[in-house]
């Protein structure tokens, strides 16, 4: 009861920013910088290089809506929030968008009043244990502690999943993945448990990641995209065709190697228009022509980004998967622009 009085009161909130911040375009504009919140750090999808410079899967979201909207990739405050923080963070104002591991649920769309443009990875819930338990599946961990992000939608799947299975758990909050990371290694807790994509990653940062196993138990369907406040349709479609735009680049052939070259023009209409040489889709947007030749130069297409921050050959190695395009068996598909 108490969360629900909780997230009724950011619902309120939310509907009452997204009424009064309705024109957030203006308000990048007018600022010359895109307020995006992302993660804390998780590496492969938000986290400070060596140099200090933020990169990631979903940074690179961030980046592409920057270059769409001011011209430069780069002109980008990223805001580190937790599980807890994101929401509230999105309904102040305090950032212009999220683009941070975040499920797709009817709660947060319809309640918190936000509006997820798109699914840029589709996840599942898993559990990592190290090799030395000797458990080899998810329904071995009866009695076993877990951390827990709090604030998260695994936090509420991890209850689900034992309940259903009739077997017990001890939850170990924590509030970021660091923390999890931490904890988990300092055996505060058996097993860890957030999206698979995020196992993979954090294991790929342990000294000796074969110690550690990820059970092939996946209990939820994590559809994780970039978020934005309801009340603000031109911003949302910004938002939401920039992303379409790294999709459909990789569909078509557009590269960061090849963009140049097709900006000139080409046979295909639709990579015509995507790319500005045809029709108007910046102009009903409140852009100019080459806003999306723009994001999509920023870090690539989809398929190049994936490739850079996750695939297969970066230590977290993940394939694609549901993640690989519609035309090769998956689920990414962008709508068309036209």
């Amino acid at each position: 009861m108490k969360k629900s009085l909780v997230f009724c009161a950011m619902g309120a909130l939310a509907m009452g920013t997204g009424l009064a911040q309705a024109a957030t375009l203006d308000d990048v504009k007018a600022r010359d910088v895109l307020n995006c919140g992302t993660n804390t750090g998780l590496a492969g999808f938000a986290a400070p290089n060596a140099d200090g410079v933020w990169e990631g899967f979903d940074v690179a979201v961030c980046r592409a809506v920057a270059a769409a909207v001011l011209g430069d990739p780069t002109k980008v405050n990223f805001v580190p929030t937790t599980g807890a923080t994101r929401f509230t963070a999105l309904a102040s104002g305090e950032i212009d968008m999220l683009s941070r591991v975040t499920t797709w649920t009817f709660q947060r769309d319809v309640e918190l009043a936000f509006d997820f443009v798109g699914v840029n990875y589709y996840d599942g819930q898993g559990f990592i244990v190290p090799t030395s338990l000797g458990v080899t599946s998810a329904h071995e961990l009866d009695g076993a502690t877990v951390c827990i992000q709090t604030g998260t939608t695994t936090e509420l799947n991890l209850a689900d999943f034992f309940r259903a299975n009739g077997i017990s758990y001890e939850p170990v909050p924590i509030e970021t993945n660091a923390e999890g990371q931490q904890q988990y290694l300092a055996g505060a807790c058996d097993a860890y448990t957030t999206d698979a994509s995020g196992l993979a990653a954090t294991r790929a940062t342990f000294e000796a990641p074969g110690d550690h196993i990820i059970l092939p138990e996946i209990i939820s369907k994590e559809p994780l995209g970039p978020v934005v406040r309801h009340g603000d349709n031109q911003w949302g479609d910004i938002v939401r065709w920039s992303f379409f735009a790294l999709v459909a680049a990789e569909e078509y052939g557009i590269t960061s190697a090849n963009i140049e070259e097709l900006s000139a023009g080409t046979d295909n209409p639709e990579i015509n228009r995507i790319l500005g040489t045809e029709g108007n889709l910046g102009e009903q947007l409140g852009l100019d022509a080459e806003w999306a030749k723009r994001a999509i130069a920023a870090e690539g297409n989809y398929g190049e980004i994936f490739a850079k921050y996750l695939g297969t050959d970066t230590p977290i190695g993940l394939d694609r998967g549901l993640n690989a395009l519609w035309t090769q068996g998956g689920l990414q598909y962008a709508m068309p622009f036209r």
